[in-house]
């Protein structure tokens, strides 16, 4: 009998023991995220899931072109892109990506681009003082978009993004099994 008791007790330690393990991976290191709409399509599709690295950002710094998970508000998180890095200035124009003046290439929306036919183009002209009200990206904030420029609600709409906001640098999508990749 207290074999068999000591066993149960052993059992009921290992099973606690993982159950916080799990816990404390969940809460500190990674999450389980779910992409929700077409905003950074073609890189990411709706429903897509991630694993999200929640301390990447306290060891080292966002990096522009870096898929980030963000509480856009207290009910929402949002997935995109950092475009904009503290202290730059950023304008778009036909279409290129202008970093303190200098272009920079986004490879990432070469196939977005193909698919616009109807003579415009996929990121429309803004500056970030037009859409922000602010000269450059603010100390501690970053400028994001989603990589479908037509269809997605980003910084062009509600603002820089602080640092504190953010939740993890999204790393790998591990759903649908199809279609494991390095979320870049």
């Amino acid at each position: 009998m207290s074999s068999a008791k000591n066993e149960t007790w052993e059992w009921t330690k290992a099973l606690f023991v993982a159950l916080l393990l799990a816990v404390l991976i969940r809460y500190f290191l990674f999450a389980p995220i779910v992409v929700d709409g077409e905003s950074m399509m073609p890189t990411l599709h709706d429903q897509d899931r991630l694993i999200v690295n929640k301390i990447g950002y306290t060891i080292g710094s966002p990096e522009r072109f870096d898929i980030i998970v963000f509480h856009a508000t207290s009910e929402k998180d949002y997935i995109k892109r950092i475009i904009g890095l503290p202290g730059e200035s950023i304008r778009y124009e036909n279409d290129i990506l202008y970093v303190d003046g200098e272009p920079i290439d986004e490879p990432y929306l070469d196939f977005y681009k193909q698919q616009v036919t109807d003579g415009g183009s996929l990121t429309y002209d803004f500056t970030l003082e037009e859409v922000t009200g602010e000269y450059v990206v603010p100390e501690g904030h970053y400028f994001v978009l989603g990589d479908n420029r037509r269809h997605s609600k980003d910084s062009r709409n509600i603002g820089n993004v602080p640092k504190e906001e953010f939740v993890g640098k999204a790393n790998i999508v591990f759903w649908p099994l199809s279609d494991i990749r390095i979320a870049k």
